[in-house]
């Protein structure tokens, strides 16, 4: 029985893993969101009110930052956007690893340390995956103006 709890344990921090890293993209929109619900709410919105400006707030966000991926030229504004984007996602990486980490070892400096590399990895798919949705540059276009 010991046995099934280990390997459904392993099973669990897997798909949380691979959860995380799915929807690492998503955590500028859902941070934007979420404050715009509370802000909302805190205003007298009521909670149909916060949750219906937190989706807009949320899909907006989201949105904007594929409607500028898609129109911008430059590799360095497309990498500050993407980067945007990113930046929240290392953050809820570390938070989460260090939730995973700190019920498998005692040392807090271990934990600490496992926490950054998984923010990094985080962080790194993150800025791959929004990376991957701009539009690409079409082929031969420095041809075409020569």
């Amino acid at each position: 029985m010991i046995f099934l709890g280990i390997i459904f344990g392993v099973a669990a921090i897997g798909v949380l893993c691979w959860l995380l890293f799915t929807l690492a993209i998503y955590a500028l929109p859902a941070f934007a969101g979420v404050t715009a619900a509370m802000w909302a709410y805190d205003t007298g919105a009521g909670w149909p009110g916060g949750i219906a400006i937190g989706l807009v707030a949320a899909g907006s966000i989201f949105g904007v930052g594929q409607l500028l991926l898609a129109l911008s030229r430059p590799l360095w504004l497309r990498s500050v956007i993407a980067l945007a984007f990113a930046a929240p996602a290392v953050i809820a990486g570390y938070h989460a690893t260090y939730g995973i980490v700190k019920h498998a070892m005692p040392s807090e400096n271990w934990q600490i340390a496992f926490s950054i590399v998984g923010a990094i990895a985080v962080g790194v798919t993150a800025f791959l995956r929004i990376a991957a949705m701009a539009a690409p540059e079409p082929a031969g276009q420095d041809m075409a103006r020569g």
